[in-house]
């Protein structure tokens, strides 16, 4: 049975807690992985970035152009560090760049 909460309780416990109770969050984090590349890389990278999926704490990023993936696999770290505290955790554990 669900926990009750009192109506004293923030509109983002009761979010937090329901996201819990239906094991939403791996789905939330793929969505704000993908919001957060877009967001953190601009629309330069968004233009050649083809697809990008979240699969076990792997960023997984297909791109256009080779010469795109290149300058980008030199800052893979960089780029990791960024979408980490942009996500608010370490959620993504590597990045490969197809």
């Amino acid at each position: 049975m669900a926990k009750r909460l009192n109506f004293e309780a923030s509109i983002s416990a009761v979010l937090k807690e329901f996201v819990e109770t239906n094991n939403l969050t791996k789905g939330l984090n793929k969505v704000q992985a993908k919001d957060a590349w877009f967001n953190i890389m601009g629309p330069g990278i968004k233009s050649y970035t083809q697809e990008v999926t979240l699969n076990n704490n792997i960023l997984i990023v297909t791109l256009s152009s080779s010469i795109v993936k290149q300058e980008l696999s030199m800052g893979k770290e960089k780029i990791k560090t960024m979408l980490n505290e942009a996500l608010g955790g370490s959620i993504i554990k590597d990045i490969i760049l197809r």
